[in-house]
């Protein structure tokens, strides 16, 4: 599971998930992608889930890169206990994802085997998804700045 190693505060706020990814909305590492249509709170063991489902697909082929990591820690307080006295304990690590973010690559391996495996992460995840390749995306970016 993905967590951080240290972190200088151990409880936060909650935030907020408005508008669009402004970082991490290109394809930089692979060939193939998934992007997020959505926004939320993924859970470190959404995101391993995800990662083994693609791993196994492709045997071992190819490489993977996992473009998001869980820095948020989501406290929860026990079952059956009063009200107050204090925040909850960490339970889990997040990711924030926003529409339009990346969160993983895959390259090294054919296209309708990049593309299957991307399907079978995307079934593991709490969001709508889209599977887009390096050109799908840079002539998104080149009709939008013209």
């Amino acid at each position: 599971m993905l967590m951080p190693k240290r972190v200088k505060r151990r409880k936060q706020f909650r935030g907020t998930m408005t508008g669009k990814a402004q970082r991490g909305n290109t394809i930089s590492y692979g060939e193939f992608g998934i992007v997020a249509m959505e926004p939320a709170w993924i859970k470190s063991n959404q995101i391993e889930a995800a990662r083994i489902a693609m791993t196994r697909y492709i045997k071992r082929g190819g490489k993977v890169w996992i473009k998001i990591f869980p820095d948020k820690p989501v406290t929860a307080k026990p079952a059956e206990t009063r009200m107050g006295s204090g925040k909850g304990s960490t339970e889990y690590w997040v990711a924030v994802v926003k529409p339009g973010r990346v969160m993983f690559e895959i390259s090294g391996v054919a296209e309708e085997v990049a593309r299957e495996a991307l399907r079978l992460a995307t079934h593991k995840l709490p969001v709508k998804c889209k599977i887009v390749s390096r050109a799908d995306l840079e002539g998104g970016a080149a009709r939008e700045n013209q």
